[in-house]
């Protein structure tokens, strides 16, 4: 099992070639999805994020500040596999839609009595787990028109009825072979799908692909590198931040900035969270590190991996194009959520994007323009770069920590952050009441000695050995829960963590932010960041908080289950400090505190602790 604990300097040739295999497809079409329609009642969590926008905020308030402290637990359930459990469960009326990590299964669970309605199990080839970079995990399924759709780690997309389990129609989106898996959630969006692709470590091109939500036929797919056909980039139209402005990409911007046919393994994967503007029919993403992870094997910028798109939903046509980290030297993949909210910024409203990127920079754009807005430190720890400079987009290198300026076989030392960032694909939330953003985040840094490496297909194609530790000088430990001002680019508040906040955070009206820890520790902190309660789940938290609303009782779940990147030295049994990308050495600590497992815990408030009023009211509702 490779999970980047073991990478060889043995060198080899190889090449990628895109795989694509289209199931029997219906003879029928229907109309956009309800996602949007199901996603404004509070009732349900119908989407992963809650809603289009990635706020992960609800206006459910019958758990509040003031009751918190009395919730408890209202049922459980296993999901009866071990190892990393992100992503949560969805909620459609009376039903819940349940996941687990590899082999990815699938739960139908009637609310009324937590009775499980089906099960789909599908039947993988367990060769696909070597190639899976960061443990087996899934990110969730998502529902629309009656249908649950389900990436598998093989790469296959699936859409199964809603109602029975059976399979409507399903495709191959990759090919495991040569490196390519996917952990990614399914984005509704309309009348279409969206997926992406994992292995980056792996030499893989990322891109995104768009099939028909009905049918499973191909719409279109745009690469992250390569020409602009490719990459469905108009050299004349798509813009990006250039010398404070916006300006055209001009031809071929991406094979500028390789070396020969080195885009060829260029990386760019896009393995995180996608968000959609109705308004402007725009979907929004990240593209993740460059391949390899050894700088100086890959001279020039590596456009457009590590970038924000902006992307018209109906053709893939990229909008505009923003590049985070030029260049990468450190692997701070760009695939952090965007967030979609209108916010004051520097005084004028704006329509923003707002994305906390693994480099440790919070950026605040204007989503409509593309417009550099704001571009500070989210952690105080961050030093690889002075600032961004404003007018480039660029951030400003500190030549000490840049390992591609200290060269292969050499230990750069003290790096922050450290490769897996300031914060990691866990999803943020966007509070409608308070303004803010309520951030978990890494406090971690690193050393990092690239090597040279040669590509093999389906082979580790990474070159760069990595030791994590708690950033030093500071509270001694590995992260921090922080509100964020994306109209100032200011810490608001920030809550000390043991170790890494790896769970997705909520927000509701009822004054109350929830977000999980590596520990395994639910917790609920008012908006000043005091917390109000906690309970120990069965695992360590990596999974995404959810609320939902059922005969006007509200409730609470989170998926427990230690794994992922930062838990993969207890989930894979890895003991070296180097294995998995130096993430077993960071956290080596965590088998002092919890065990693996895998089970969704739900809470809600005792009967007694609601208002016999707002209960009925809500019923009402």
């Amino acid at each position: 099992m490779f999970l980047l604990n073991r990478v060889t300097r043995a060198t080899r040739p190889g090449r990628w070639w895109p795989c694509l295999a289209l199931a029997i497809l219906p003879a029928f079409a229907m109309a956009d999805s309800d996602v949007e329609k199901l996603t404004k009642d509070p009732k349900n969590w119908a989407m992963q994020a809650g809603d289009l926008a990635n706020q992960r905020y609800s206006e459910l308030k019958q758990i509040n500040a003031g009751n918190a402290s009395q919730l408890t637990v209202a049922w459980t359930f296993s999901t009866g596999v071990l190892r990393g459990h992100e992503g949560g469960p969805l909620v459609i009326g009376d039903m819940m839609y349940v996941h687990s990590p590899f082999p990815n299964k699938v739960f139908a669970i009637a609310l009324e009595d937590q009775s499980i309605k089906w099960k789909y199990e599908p039947k993988q080839d367990p060769s696909v787990i070597p190639v899976m970079c960061c443990d087996v995990v899934n990110r969730g399924v998502a529902y629309a028109n009656g249908k649950i759709f389900l990436q598998q780690a093989d790469t296959t997309l699936v859409a199964l009825d809603a109602k029975t389990g059976q399979e409507i129609w399903k495709v191959k989106t990759g090919d495991p072979k040569k490196g390519e898996t996917t952990t990614n959630t399914p984005h509704i969006f309309k009348d279409k799908v969206l997926t992406g692709v994992s292995g980056g470590e792996f030499g893989v091109r990322g891109r995104l692909t768009a099939y028909d939500m009905n049918t499973g036929k191909l719409v279109w797919q745009a690469h992250s590198t390569g020409p602009d056909k490719d990459m469905l980039i108009d050299p004349a139209k798509t813009m990006t931040w250039t010398n404070g402005k916006m300006a055209p990409v001009g031809k071929d911007s991406s094979l500028k900035s390789w070396k020969g046919d080195q885009w060829k393994l260029g990386g760019g994967t896009t393995w995180g969270w996608y968000s959609y503007d109705p308004e402007l029919n725009t979907v929004y993403y990240g593209t993740g590190n460059p391949s390899t992870w050894n700088p100086r094997q890959r001279p020039g910028d590596n456009k457009w991996s590590m970038t924000i798109f902006a992307r018209d939903l109906d053709t893939g046509m990229a909008k505009w194009a923003f590049q985070m980290t030029p260049h990468d030297e450190w692997d701070y993949d760009g695939v952090n959520e965007m967030i979609l909210a209108d916010l004051k910024v520097k005084g004028k409203m704006r329509k923003a994007l707002v994305h906390l990127d693994r480099n440790g920079f919070g950026y605040t754009m204007d989503r409509v323009s593309g417009e550099l807005l704001i571009a500070e430190k989210f952690d105080p720890a961050v030093n690889w770069a002075t600032h961004v400079d404003m007018k480039t987009g660029r951030p400003q290198v500190v030549a000490k920590y840049s390992t591609d300026q200290n060269g292969e076989e050499v230990n750069s030392k003290g790096v922050c952050p450290a490769a897996l960032g300031s914060k990691d694909q866990q999803p943020a939330t966007y509070s409608r009441k308070t303004g803010l953003f309520y951030v978990p985040t890494n406090h971690v840094c690193m050393d990092y000695e690239p090597f040279k490496v040669e590509y093999v297909a389906g082979q580790p194609y990474v070159g760069a050995t990595l030791e994590m530790y708690p950033a030093p000088n500071s509270h001694g430990g590995l992260g921090n829960f922080i509100a964020w001002d994306a109209g100032t680019g200011k810490i608001v508040w920030s809550k000390p963590e043991k170790f890494s906040v790896w769970s997705g955070a909520l927000s509701t009206a009822g004054d109350v932010v929830f977000y999980g820890t590596l520990e395994g520790y639910l917790k609920a902190v008012d908006h000043n960041g005091k917390e109000l309660w906690k309970f120990k789940t069965p695992s360590g938290i990596i999974g995404n908080i959810n609320t939902w609303e059922y005969k006007g009782r509200q409730y609470v779940g989170v998926l427990s289950g230690i794994g992922g990147w930062a838990g993969i030295g207890l989930a894979a049994g890895l003991t070296k400090s180097t294995d998995g990308l130096g993430a077993a050495g960071g956290y080596k600590d965590l088998a002092k505190y919890t065990e693996l497992g895998g089970v969704l815990t739900v809470f809600a408030l005792p009967e007694t602790a609601v208002p016999a009023g707002e209960r009925t009211a809500a019923k009402d509702q």
